[in-house]
Protein backbone atom coordinates (compact mmCIF):
# COMPACT_ATOMS: atom_id res chain seq x y z
CA UNK A 1 0.00 0.00 0.00
CA UNK A 2 1.72 3.26 -1.07
CA UNK A 3 1.78 5.88 1.51
CA UNK A 4 -0.83 8.44 0.06
CA UNK A 5 -3.41 5.33 0.54
CA UNK A 6 -2.27 4.60 3.50
CA UNK A 7 -2.80 8.20 4.75
CA UNK A 8 -6.12 8.15 3.03
CA UNK A 9 -7.25 4.61 5.69
CA UNK A 10 -5.97 6.14 8.92
CA UNK A 11 -8.17 9.02 8.28
CA UNK A 12 -11.30 7.12 8.36
CA UNK A 13 -10.00 5.71 11.67
CA UNK A 14 -8.65 8.69 13.13
CA UNK A 15 -9.48 12.39 13.56
CA UNK A 16 -7.21 14.03 10.26
CA UNK A 17 -5.60 16.47 13.04
CA UNK A 18 -4.14 13.90 14.46
CA UNK A 19 -2.12 12.12 11.67
CA UNK A 20 1.02 13.67 10.78
CA UNK A 21 3.55 12.78 7.59
CA UNK A 22 6.95 12.73 7.64
CA UNK A 23 7.00 14.06 10.82
CA UNK A 24 10.56 14.66 12.99
CA UNK A 25 10.72 12.50 16.07
CA UNK A 26 13.24 14.69 17.72
CA UNK A 27 10.08 17.05 18.84
CA UNK A 28 9.19 14.19 21.08
CA UNK A 29 12.16 12.55 22.66
CA UNK A 30 13.63 13.62 25.60
CA UNK A 31 17.36 13.86 23.80
CA UNK A 32 15.94 16.21 21.03
CA UNK A 33 17.43 13.48 18.64
CA UNK A 34 15.70 10.97 15.96
CA UNK A 35 14.94 11.06 12.37
CA UNK A 36 11.55 11.45 10.67
CA UNK A 37 8.20 8.80 10.95
CA UNK A 38 6.60 8.19 8.44
CA UNK A 39 3.32 8.64 9.77
CA UNK A 40 2.99 10.07 13.30
CA UNK A 41 -0.48 9.14 14.67
CA UNK A 42 -2.03 10.39 18.21
CA UNK A 43 -5.06 8.39 19.00
CA UNK A 44 -7.11 9.60 21.82
CA UNK A 45 -9.62 6.41 22.72
CA UNK A 46 -8.65 2.45 23.15
CA UNK A 47 -11.02 2.00 19.95
CA UNK A 48 -8.51 4.15 17.98
CA UNK A 49 -6.10 2.37 19.22
CA UNK A 50 -7.29 -0.62 18.38
CA UNK A 51 -8.00 0.05 15.06
CA UNK A 52 -4.77 1.37 13.81
CA UNK A 53 -2.92 -2.05 15.04
CA UNK A 54 -5.73 -4.18 13.14
CA UNK A 55 -4.81 -1.59 10.17
CA UNK A 56 -1.40 -2.05 10.18
CA UNK A 57 -1.41 -5.59 10.61
CA UNK A 58 -4.37 -6.51 7.95
CA UNK A 59 -2.08 -4.28 5.03
CA UNK A 60 1.04 -5.46 6.83
CA UNK A 61 2.20 -2.00 7.42
CA UNK A 62 5.03 -1.71 10.54
CA UNK A 63 3.79 -0.45 13.40
CA UNK A 64 5.82 1.24 16.41
CA UNK A 65 3.88 2.13 19.82
CA UNK A 66 6.07 5.56 21.82
CA UNK A 67 5.14 6.09 25.43
CA UNK A 68 6.31 9.99 25.88
CA UNK A 69 10.35 9.42 24.56
CA UNK A 70 11.62 9.82 28.07
CA UNK A 71 13.76 6.81 28.38
CA UNK A 72 14.27 6.59 24.56
CA UNK A 73 16.96 7.17 21.32
CA UNK A 74 15.58 6.77 18.05
CA UNK A 75 18.16 6.14 15.54
CA UNK A 76 18.72 8.96 13.03
CA UNK A 77 17.48 7.47 9.95
CA UNK A 78 13.64 7.47 11.96
CA UNK A 79 10.82 4.82 11.77
CA UNK A 80 9.05 3.38 9.27
CA UNK A 81 5.38 2.77 8.72
CA UNK A 82 3.27 4.22 11.80
CA UNK A 83 4.16 5.24 14.96
CA UNK A 84 1.57 5.70 17.80
CA UNK A 85 1.75 8.24 20.59
CA UNK A 86 -0.69 7.42 23.27
CA UNK A 87 0.22 11.16 24.82
CA UNK A 88 -3.25 12.42 24.25
CA UNK A 89 -4.78 8.92 26.39
CA UNK A 90 -3.81 10.79 29.92
CA UNK A 91 -7.15 10.56 32.03
CA UNK A 92 -6.10 10.04 35.48
CA UNK A 93 -9.46 9.43 38.21
CA UNK A 94 -10.41 6.87 41.20
CA UNK A 95 -12.85 4.24 40.78
CA UNK A 96 -13.46 1.17 42.98
CA UNK A 97 -11.21 2.18 45.37
CA UNK A 98 -8.14 2.05 43.18
CA UNK A 99 -6.22 5.40 40.76
CA UNK A 100 -6.88 4.84 37.26
CA UNK A 101 -4.59 6.51 34.47
CA UNK A 102 -4.93 5.92 31.01
CA UNK A 103 -1.27 5.16 29.03
CA UNK A 104 -0.69 8.47 28.18
CA UNK A 105 -0.44 10.26 31.31
CA UNK A 106 2.88 10.67 32.85
CA UNK A 107 3.51 8.96 36.36
CA UNK A 108 4.87 11.97 37.44
CA UNK A 109 1.07 13.45 37.38
CA UNK A 110 -0.35 9.56 38.68
CA UNK A 111 2.20 10.87 42.09
CA UNK A 112 0.53 13.91 42.08
CA UNK A 113 -3.20 12.89 42.06
CA UNK A 114 -1.94 10.17 44.61
CA UNK A 115 -1.23 12.72 47.21
CA UNK A 116 -4.09 15.16 46.27
CA UNK A 117 -6.01 12.21 47.03
CA UNK A 118 -3.79 11.51 50.35
CA UNK A 119 -2.82 7.94 48.43
CA UNK A 120 0.52 6.50 49.34
CA UNK A 121 2.50 3.85 47.72
CA UNK A 122 3.63 6.13 44.90
CA UNK A 123 6.05 8.89 46.67
CA UNK A 124 8.71 7.23 44.36
CA UNK A 125 7.53 8.17 41.31
CA UNK A 126 7.28 11.65 41.55
CA UNK A 127 10.92 12.23 39.51
CA UNK A 128 10.23 9.32 36.73
CA UNK A 129 9.41 11.52 33.54
CA UNK A 130 7.99 8.05 31.47
CA UNK A 131 4.26 8.01 31.09
CA UNK A 132 2.47 5.55 32.71
CA UNK A 133 2.73 3.04 29.96
CA UNK A 134 6.36 3.02 29.60
CA UNK A 135 6.68 2.62 33.44
CA UNK A 136 4.67 -0.51 33.73
CA UNK A 137 6.15 -1.90 30.19
CA UNK A 138 9.42 -1.54 32.04
CA UNK A 139 8.51 -1.63 35.38
CA UNK A 140 10.11 1.59 36.41
CA UNK A 141 11.16 2.73 39.68
CA UNK A 142 13.14 4.50 42.14
CA UNK A 143 14.72 5.40 45.08
CA UNK A 144 13.72 1.60 46.48
CA UNK A 145 10.32 1.59 45.16
CA UNK A 146 8.63 0.26 41.49
CA UNK A 147 5.42 -0.05 39.87
CA UNK A 148 5.25 -3.53 40.77
CA UNK A 149 4.97 -2.24 44.34
CA UNK A 150 1.56 -0.28 43.97
CA UNK A 151 -0.13 -1.37 40.24
CA UNK A 152 -3.22 -3.80 41.13
CA UNK A 153 -4.00 -4.34 36.89
CA UNK A 154 -3.41 -2.79 33.46
CA UNK A 155 -5.63 -3.35 30.39
CA UNK A 156 -3.34 -4.29 27.24
CA UNK A 157 -3.71 -4.38 24.06
CA UNK A 158 -1.96 -7.61 21.82
CA UNK A 159 -0.81 -7.41 18.27
CA UNK A 160 -3.79 -9.14 17.18
CA UNK A 161 -5.81 -6.14 18.34
CA UNK A 162 -7.47 -8.39 21.72
CA UNK A 163 -8.37 -6.48 24.78
CA UNK A 164 -6.96 -8.44 28.36
CA UNK A 165 -6.38 -7.54 31.77
CA UNK A 166 -3.78 -8.77 33.53
CA UNK A 167 -3.26 -8.85 37.17
CA UNK A 168 -0.08 -8.04 38.69
CA UNK A 169 1.07 -11.81 39.00
CA UNK A 170 -0.17 -12.06 35.55
CA UNK A 171 2.39 -9.01 34.48
CA UNK A 172 5.39 -10.70 35.75
CA UNK A 173 7.00 -7.64 36.78
CA UNK A 174 10.96 -7.80 37.37
CA UNK A 175 13.74 -5.51 37.27
CA UNK A 176 13.32 -3.22 34.29
CA UNK A 177 11.12 -5.86 32.43
CA UNK A 178 7.61 -7.50 32.13
CA UNK A 179 5.20 -10.23 30.49
CA UNK A 180 4.35 -6.85 28.81
CA UNK A 181 7.88 -6.11 27.29
CA UNK A 182 8.56 -9.88 25.92
CA UNK A 183 5.08 -9.70 24.49
CA UNK A 184 5.08 -6.66 22.96
CA UNK A 185 1.88 -5.57 24.64
CA UNK A 186 0.35 -2.31 24.28
CA UNK A 187 -0.66 -0.62 27.55
CA UNK A 188 -3.97 1.33 27.64
CA UNK A 189 -4.68 1.53 31.58
CA UNK A 190 -3.02 0.76 34.35
CA UNK A 191 -4.85 0.16 37.94
CA UNK A 192 -2.90 1.15 41.09
CA UNK A 193 -3.63 0.43 44.81
CA UNK A 194 -4.85 3.48 47.04
CA UNK A 195 -3.70 2.62 50.41
CA UNK A 196 -4.69 5.75 52.06
CA UNK A 197 -1.41 8.12 54.28
CA UNK A 198 -0.60 11.01 55.78
CA UNK A 199 -0.74 13.89 53.21
CA UNK A 200 1.34 15.82 55.30
CA UNK A 201 4.19 12.65 55.32
CA UNK A 202 3.42 11.74 51.35
CA UNK A 203 4.57 15.41 50.56
CA UNK A 204 7.40 15.37 52.79
CA UNK A 205 8.68 12.47 51.08
CA UNK A 206 8.09 13.68 47.78
CA UNK A 207 9.54 17.04 48.28
CA UNK A 208 12.86 14.94 49.53
CA UNK A 209 12.88 13.06 46.55
CA UNK A 210 12.15 16.01 44.50
CA UNK A 211 15.42 17.62 45.99
CA UNK A 212 17.60 14.60 46.03
CA UNK A 213 16.21 14.16 42.08
CA UNK A 214 17.26 17.87 41.54
CA UNK A 215 20.89 17.64 43.35
CA UNK A 216 21.95 14.91 41.85
CA UNK A 217 20.72 14.89 38.26
CA UNK A 218 21.58 16.85 35.39
CA UNK A 219 18.10 18.00 34.62
CA UNK A 220 18.53 21.23 32.43
CA UNK A 221 19.81 19.48 29.79
CA UNK A 222 17.85 17.44 27.20
CA UNK A 223 18.88 13.09 27.97
CA UNK A 224 17.27 10.23 28.44
CA UNK A 225 17.71 9.81 32.10
CA UNK A 226 19.53 6.82 32.80
CA UNK A 227 20.93 5.25 30.19
CA UNK A 228 22.09 1.82 31.37
CA UNK A 229 20.81 -1.00 33.79
CA UNK A 230 22.24 -1.70 37.11
CA UNK A 231 24.94 -4.49 37.17
CA UNK A 232 24.57 -7.20 39.83
CA UNK A 233 26.85 -6.41 42.51
CA UNK A 234 27.98 -2.49 41.08
CA UNK A 235 26.53 0.56 40.23
CA UNK A 236 26.49 1.77 36.33
CA UNK A 237 27.31 5.27 37.29
CA UNK A 238 29.89 4.28 39.68
CA UNK A 239 32.03 2.13 37.34
CA UNK A 240 31.80 5.23 34.83
CA UNK A 241 33.10 7.34 36.98
CA UNK A 242 35.72 5.44 38.02
CA UNK A 243 36.47 4.53 34.60
CA UNK A 244 37.32 9.01 34.22
CA UNK A 245 34.32 8.79 31.54
CA UNK A 246 32.33 11.65 33.31
CA UNK A 247 32.36 14.85 30.70
CA UNK A 248 33.84 12.86 27.63
CA UNK A 249 31.82 14.23 24.71
CA UNK A 250 31.30 12.36 21.38
CA UNK A 251 29.55 15.28 19.06
CA UNK A 252 26.93 17.10 21.06
CA UNK A 253 26.45 13.66 23.46
CA UNK A 254 28.52 14.16 26.52
CA UNK A 255 28.85 11.64 29.65
CA UNK A 256 27.46 13.82 32.48
CA UNK A 257 29.57 15.62 34.72
CA UNK A 258 26.80 15.55 37.24
CA UNK A 259 25.71 12.42 37.33
CA UNK A 260 27.92 9.81 35.41
CA UNK A 261 25.32 7.40 34.81
CA UNK A 262 22.94 10.34 32.33
CA UNK A 263 24.22 10.82 29.03
CA UNK A 264 23.29 14.69 28.01
CA UNK A 265 22.62 16.66 24.59
CA UNK A 266 24.49 19.53 25.35
CA UNK A 267 23.76 21.04 21.96
CA UNK A 268 22.90 19.75 18.10
CA UNK A 269 23.75 15.73 19.19
CA UNK A 270 22.19 13.74 16.46
CA UNK A 271 21.14 9.97 17.87
CA UNK A 272 24.51 8.71 16.54
CA UNK A 273 26.13 10.86 18.63
CA UNK A 274 24.41 8.99 21.60
CA UNK A 275 24.98 5.55 19.96
CA UNK A 276 28.57 5.70 19.39
CA UNK A 277 29.64 7.46 23.03
CA UNK A 278 27.22 4.60 24.53
CA UNK A 279 29.38 1.86 22.92
CA UNK A 280 32.53 3.70 23.93
CA UNK A 281 31.58 3.93 27.63
CA UNK A 282 30.91 -0.11 27.47
CA UNK A 283 33.72 -0.66 25.95
CA UNK A 284 36.18 1.22 28.47
CA UNK A 285 34.32 -0.15 31.43
CA UNK A 286 34.45 -3.67 30.36
CA UNK A 287 38.52 -2.90 29.63
CA UNK A 288 38.65 -1.44 32.98
CA UNK A 289 36.25 -3.67 35.42
CA UNK A 290 35.59 -6.70 33.28
CA UNK A 291 31.77 -5.18 33.40
CA UNK A 292 28.81 -5.52 30.65
CA UNK A 293 26.80 -2.39 30.77
CA UNK A 294 23.19 -3.34 29.29
CA UNK A 295 21.48 -0.44 28.33
CA UNK A 296 18.21 0.15 30.18
CA UNK A 297 17.06 3.23 27.39
CA UNK A 298 15.13 1.50 24.49
CA UNK A 299 16.66 2.46 21.06
CA UNK A 300 14.78 1.57 17.95
CA UNK A 301 14.68 3.03 14.47
CA UNK A 302 17.03 2.89 11.50
CA UNK A 303 20.45 3.85 10.63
Amino acid sequence: MDKQKIYEELQRLIPKEHIKQDEPLNQYTFTKTGGKADFLVLPSTFEEVQNCILFARENSIPLTILGNGSNLIIRDGGIRGIVLILSHMDRIYMKDGLIIAESGATIINVSRYALDQSVTGLEFACGIPGSVGGAVYMNAGAYDGDISQVIDSAVVLTDEGELLTLTNEEMELTYRSSLIAKRGYIVLEARFAAKKGDPAAIKARMDELTFLRESKQPLEYPSCGSVFKRPPGYFAGKLIQDSNLQGVSIGGAQVSTKHAGFIINTGNATATDYLNLIKHVQKTVKENFGVDLETEVKIIGEE
